[in-house]
């Protein structure tokens, strides 16, 4: 499968600027070139909002707002899929609405197939947003419906139309222990996924640095490794799969005050014991497109776990910050 994650450092509140910003990336790609291209969280809104007022000028209505509308035409001009995250506004039929830190995932001939809602939220998702259920999906009368878990079960994996067949999906703190006080081997989503039997893993994320703005400008093409190594910790079920499982780990970068982000998007393979990342992998301050074709072996590099794993556990967890 090719995939590519769209790395950028959109503005707080500038949509229509991100969305401008976010096409003079892609323009470089030609048609039928991915089979599934992902965007990071709340790609267009920006993520830092302090607080409900600030951030519900830019709720959108349930996959109809200016962000799904994008991801339609995009997904149309580029003939493949695409995964973008948005501040959700859900109206129910008595008119009570909810907001969600979400995902749209769409089709290369622009149906809607997908609605994922964060299920573990970050505090600066609390001001304003409620832990999502499942995915939703599109049934075949293109009627919003519950997933094929249970309501209350937090993330999705499930079967979706070709060339993506089953998947799972997660936004960001979902891979994290539930609220931070969950224990830290629950390893919820990452277990989840493995039971799930998902072989792709999809994660838009808005993932913060312990980085300062000098050191993200320092070598800004270089990844923050540590960040990598703590998602890498996070997947450690993964580590059991008998068949591969990639995981696309799709960040943004740059700065909103006083948020630093990590970049660093990569794609990296489980499989029995050992990990394989892809050879590239895009910087903590890099803006750029990341085009993986998973089926060509040459490009990923192996790592020894064992190694892998030793040096993560001496890494102090409370420096990593996560949204």
């Amino acid at each position: 499968m090719k995939i590519a994650c769209l790395q950028f450092n959109p503005t707080l509140g500038a949509v229509q600027s991100n969305i401008d910003r976010a096409n003079a990336l892609l323009e470089p790609l030609k048609p039928a070139q991915l089979d599934l291209l992902i965007l990071p969280e709340l790609a267009f809104s920006g993520y830092n909002f302090p607080d409900l007022a600030s951030i519900t000028p830019y709720l959108e209505a349930t996959t109809s707002g200016p962000t799904t509308q994008w991801a339609i035409a995009t997904a149309q001009k580029l003939g493949c899929c695409v995964t973008v995250g948005y501040p959700e506004i859900h109206t129910a039929p008595n008119g009570h609405t909810k907001n969600y830190n979400s995902t749209v995932t769409v089709s290369a001939t622009g149906e809607v197939l997908l609605n994922y809602r964060k299920s573990f939220l970050y505090y600066t998702d609390e001001t304003w947003a409620s832990e999502g259920p499942d995915g939703i999906t599109h049934d075949s009368n293109l009627h919003l419906s519950p997933g094929t878990a249970a309501a209350a079960k937090p993330f999705f994996c499930a079967d979706l139309p070709a060339p993506l067949g089953r998947i799972g999906h997660g936004i960001c703190m979902d891979i994290n222990p539930y609220k931070f006080t969950a224990p830290w081997t629950d390893f919820e989503f990452a277990t989840a996924m493995l039971r799930g039997g998902a072989p792709l893993v999809v994660l838009s994320m808005a993932w913060l640095t312990s980085l300062l703005p000098p050191d993200l400008e320092l070598e800004p093409e270089q990844p923050d490794m540590q960040t990598i190594a703590y998602w890498i910790e996070r997947m450690f079920p993964l580590f059991e799969a008998e068949e591969e499982v990639v995981v696309v780990f799709a960040n943004r970068c740059g700065v909103e005050n006083p948020a630093c982000y990590a970049g660093s998007s990569c794609v990296i393979k489980f499989h029995r014991g050992t990990i394989r990342m892809y050879e590239r992998i895009l910087g903590k301050g890099e803006e750029g497109v990341l085009v993986v074709d998973t089926a060509q072996v040459g490009f990923w590099v192996a790592r020894d776990v064992l190694s892998m794993v030793t040096d993560m556990m001496q890494m102090p967890k409370f420096e990593l910050k996560m949204g």
